[in-house]
């Protein structure tokens, strides 16, 4: 009998098109973070993906499908890392709080892990602030696909950690500052980097940074009592 042997399937590889278009999708989206939507030509971007100009017109026809193509990279890139930490919306319950309490300070971690850390991260961020201060038709589709339902998931467990009703207005607020602490480490990461003398912030500091913002959740959460222990109380 001759040796049998695995063959693997080699994956199929991305065809010229699609790297283009991938191409431009990713040049748009550092240089729309950095010079803005309308400080930003069709020129520079082709020449940044280093592709045809007539390419952005025949994959997105214009530069506003462009800037939409962004904005849904970057719901399917937080979609991704959310749905790993998170679950989906429709997930079922943690067993008990404790379970949802080791949600929050995982989804935590691997929030500062890209946030913070990730390379892709800063452009990912420069993009959406440009959008906060100028809304257009891409904003609603980050704030429909990854605003909106990672806030909502995350209250959803803080109710499950806490008894605290999901759709409270102080449940909703205090997810918002747990978010808001890890976001200031990448908008404001100059004026730290400056403060901490640290070089960059890489796995390193970033693991320090982890530190600190559990230590705030754990005592957010000491701060409350789960709904089912409130009961036997007086």
């Amino acid at each position: 009998m001759g040796k049998q042997t695995n063959v693997k399937r080699p994956q199929r590889e991305a065809s010229p098109a699609d790297q283009t278009r991938a191409a431009l999708v990713h040049a748009a989206l550092k240089l729309f973070g950095r010079q803005g939507f309308d400080g930003t030509s069709t020129r520079e971007i082709a020449a940044e993906a280093k592709a045809n100009i007539g390419s952005i017109a025949y994959h997105f026809g214009g530069k506003e499908g462009l800037r939409a193509a962004a904005a849904d990279f970057i719901v399917e890139t937080i979609q991704g890392i959310a749905g790993q930490a998170l679950g989906a919306p429709q997930a079922a319950a943690a067993s008990n709080p404790e379970a949802a309490r080791a949600q929050l300070f995982a989804a935590l971690e691997r929030m500062v892990g890209f946030v913070v850390a990730s390379p892709q991260a800063g452009e990912i961020v420069q993009f959406v602030l440009r959008e906060l201060s100028h809304p257009t038709a891409a904003l609603d589709r980050i704030y429909a696909g990854v605003f909106e339902p990672t806030h909502r998931r995350l209250c959803q467990i803080w109710e499950q950690a806490t008894g605290e009703p999901a759709e409270s207005e102080n449940t909703k607020l205090t997810v918002f500052t747990v978010i808001g602490q890890v976001i200031y480490f990448r908008i404001g990461r100059e004026a730290v980097m400056r403060r901490m003398g640290w070089r960059e912030i890489g796995d390193k500091e970033a693991a320090k940074v982890v530190a600190v913002a559990t230590d705030n959740l754990r005592a957010m959460l000491a701060a409350r009592v789960p709904a089912a222990g409130r009961k036997g109380k007086s």
